[in-house]
């Protein structure tokens, strides 16, 4: 009888304990978050596809803006604004049920950080990847033009022409992805496209009830020959944001080290 109770007794507590570790095993799995990704000047979406990837195979909601003049999209160069990039990125975020994470590289930091100031409440965070994080009217150039160690300000690097800005042809991989391998490098070429020069120098303008009320995130590239780590540091300093990261890379990221990116996003959303 006594070896009756205390096997019984042994079958009671690994039962308890393994059902403890079940709820703990539940209560830490992870939320399926909505991510919205905003790519930068001279560039497309094709940049985020081995983030995108990574962030849906762990269960996550993922889109990737193209901003209209980028990637596939013809719209007149001389027809295009801050603001028409905007509106494109709130009509994606609109589209995804909860909040959602805003993700923006480089120029795309002057976007979503606009994109704050009119739809607060449906963003949970706002992630600047080698970005341009601006005070209340600041235009992209106005930053750039404080940024000595920017490889763009070079003379001869930048051509503008109209409506259109382009990048000396043999600097375009010294300046946006020098750590990349080969094939990623020649990828950034052969995707190569104008850019359109308005919105450049459109300023944006921000509140701190809006832009303000929500979380900012910043992951610092300490390669970046676009966005140099000097101007990062000093724009960190000068907004409200909640948490740096830093990543050992060029100017693109998510191309050089696109698994470091990733986890750092996944880390963010959780």
């Amino acid at each position: 009888m006594k070896k009756l109770i205390i096997t019984l007794l042994s079958v009671a507590i690994a039962t308890i304990m393994f059902s403890s570790c079940s709820k703990r095993n539940d209560e830490v799995k992870p939320v399926a978050k909505n991510y919205v990704l905003v790519h930068g000047a001279w560039q497309a979406p094709y940049v985020w596809d081995a983030v995108k990837a990574k962030l849906i195979s762990e269960g996550n909601n993922v889109t990737v803006v193209e901003l209209p003049g980028h990637g596939s999209d013809n719209t007149v160069p001389s027809t295009i604004t801050l603001n028409l990039y905007r509106d494109k990125v709130i009509n994606a975020v609109s589209k995804m049920n909860g909040k959602v994470i805003l993700v923006g590289h480089s120029l795309g930091g002057m976007i979503i950080s606009s994109v704050a100031e009119q739809i607060p409440t449906k963003i949970e965070k706002l992630v600047y990847l080698a970005a341009y994080l601006p005070a209340s009217g600041q235009s992209l150039f106005k930053l750039a033009n404080t940024d000595p160690g920017s490889q763009l300000g070079i003379p001869g690097n930048l051509i503008i022409a109209g409506p259109i800005a382009d990048v000396k042809q043999d600097q375009i991989v010294n300046i946006f992805i020098q750590d990349g391998s080969p094939q990623v490098q020649n990828l950034v070429l052969q995707n190569y496209r104008s850019e359109p020069a308005i919105p450049l120098t459109d300023t944006v303008k921000l509140t701190s009830a809006n832009f303000g009320s929500v979380e900012k995130v910043y992951i610092k590239t300490l390669q970046d020959h676009v966005v140099s780590p000097g101007l990062q540091n000093r724009m960190i300093a000068s907004s409200n944001v909640k948490t740096v990261y830093q990543l050992n890379t060029s100017h693109s990221a998510f191309l050089a080290k696109p698994d470091s990116v990733a986890i750092l996003l996944t880390k963010i959303g959780h």
